[in-house]
């Protein structure tokens, strides 16, 4: 089954575009559906201009050179396709459509600033259907990828408040 985010028939409330046509939406959709043009396989010399980058396990590092996109975040994870699942993850997560199960969890992770322990506490390798992040997951060569995107929190929504300071938050 296909993610909450590629399963979602409406639009996602996004920002307003100010100095982009009022109130309109930022093209944040248009950027996920483009991800291969924005994003490159090197070294992690070669992508040291890079907005993010993805370390893998043979040396190699997945870039994302996208666009800006003023109010949102961007994160990626990728993973070699073919890589074996660790025995223990297997046990724990199950082992079809790992990578992208578990690409999918580490861009919400980093999304929400959350270890991917805490993560695996509340989510497994879910991620939830209610939040405001959107991404997609896609194999680019020899990987799986996902570039996930999430508005940027208000100043009071980064404020914290002791008395939830032990929550795990949603992919934001």
């Amino acid at each position: 089954m296909p993610p909450p985010s590629d399963l979602r028939p409406a639009p996602v409330p996004m920002p307003s575009g100010r100095g982009i046509g009022g109130d309109s939406p930022r093209p944040v959709p248009g950027l996920l559906a483009a991800a291969e043009q924005h994003l490159r396989i090197g070294t992690p010399t070669a992508l040291a201009d890079a907005v993010t980058r993805s370390y893998l396990d043979d040396g190699r590092c997945v870039g994302w050179s996208g666009p800006p996109a003023p109010g949102w975040r961007v994160a990626i994870d990728a993973e070699r396709a073919d890589a074996p699942v660790p025995p223990a993850l297997a046990r724990r997560f199950g082992g079809t459509d790992f990578w992208a199960r578990w690409t999918r969890a580490e861009c919400c992770c980093k999304l929400a600033d959350v270890p991917v322990v805490a993560w695996w506490r509340r989510y497994g390798l879910g991620t939830p259907s209610d939040g405001a992040a959107l991404w997609r997951t896609l194999r680019l060569a020899d990987l799986v990828v996902t570039v996930g995107v999430a508005p940027v929190p208000s100043p009071a929504a980064l404020a914290v408040d002791d008395r939830r300071a032990g929550d795990v938050g949603g992919c934001p």
